[in-house]
């Protein structure tokens, strides 16, 4: 049987705890599921002039890609699996196999004692170019750069990463670690989509800022919002609100303390509809909406309609 990394027991830790408090019924050790169920589509109507339809068998390509390998050392049940999608859009062909595509990547999480799930991740990466003919295979070689495979690994890494920040405290490290790994690999060959750089919306500066020290309190809140407020509110409500509002002022210190934060605006990104529904209505929606209109004014509409 596979040994248990303490990840993983603090996994089983957390689902014992919902357990007792939902009814849940608890994971099986020693299961052998992989960590991903992907769904994975591509899009090249925009591509014309040409017979494309082999861009299908990228997409299936991908999709085993992602599914079917093991990407941790941890056991999974099937009903463990991370839900994400993969909406790879073509938006130019550059010749008749050199593509430039549009990547959006999205995955969730459970909300325990419902039948919801939360958004964990957003991204809409357009800068991605790469090569691909029918017939060439995916290949995991983590420690070379690959136009299309170093992305995938990068991105499955990043999942991994925030799920276990939201199972544990600063629990996705290790896969932070590694994608930061691929960004430096990719980074090496100059490719497009990779840079490092203060303000640009990178690959290499959204792993940067996740692993600075001054973005720390935007991964604890990954932890705080989903265990002690998404899965805490049915049963106390108003309790899990206090410390959303709670998590919100933590963000604006950080907020005050960094320009252009690619990590903040993603948290934003992916939580702005939830944090609204959360608030809507309640005796402290003024006092969020005051501090969300402050750190977050992008969504501003949205967040009014928690004083209606």
């Amino acid at each position: 049987m596979r040994g248990f990394s303490a990840r993983y027991m603090k996994r089983i830790f957390y689902f014992l705890s919902c357990a007792l408090l939902t009814g849940f019924i608890l994971p099986t050790p020693g299961a052998s599921a992989q960590e991903f169920n992907c769904t994975v589509s591509t899009n090249f109507r925009n591509l014309t002039g040409n017979d494309f339809t082999f861009l299908d068998e990228l997409g299936l390509n991908v999709r085993e890609y992602i599914n079917l390998r093991r990407w941790t050392d941890d056991a999974y049940e099937q009903n463990e699996r991370i839900n994400c999608t993969m909406q790879i859009i073509f938006t130019e062909a550059i010749t008749l196999t050199r593509f430039r595509v549009r990547l959006i990547v999205a995955s969730r999480r459970p909300i325990y004692g419902t039948v919801q799930q939360s958004t964990v991740t957003q991204f809409n990466d357009d800068s991605w170019v790469f090569d691909y003919a029918r017939g060439t295979p995916l290949i995991f070689e983590p420690d070379r750069f690959h136009p299309i495979t170093s992305v995938l690994n990068y991105y499955a890494y990043v999942m991994l990463g925030y799920d276990y920040d939201t199972f544990s405290e600063f629990g996705g490290t290790i896969y932070f670690e590694q994608a930061r790994r691929v960004a430096e690999i990719a980074q090496a060959t100059g490719s497009i989509g990779w840079a490092q750089m203060a303000g640009d919306r990178t690959r290499g500066e959204l792993i940067s800022q996740i692993l600075d020290p001054r973005f720390r309190e935007v991964r604890k809140a990954y932890w705080d919002y989903h265990y002690a407020c998404l899965d805490r509110f049915v049963k106390d409500p108003d309790a899990a609100r206090r410390k959303m509002l709670e998590v919100v002022n933590n963000l604006e210190v950080v907020a005050s303390d960094v320009t252009r934060a690619y990590y903040l605006d993603q948290f934003f990104t992916s939580k702005y509809k939830e944090i609204t529904a959360v608030f809507e209505g309640s005796s402290i929606a003024s006092r969020a909406y005051d501090t969300l209109s402050r750190i977050d004014p992008s969504h501003l509409s949205d967040y009014s309609r928690m004083l209606q």
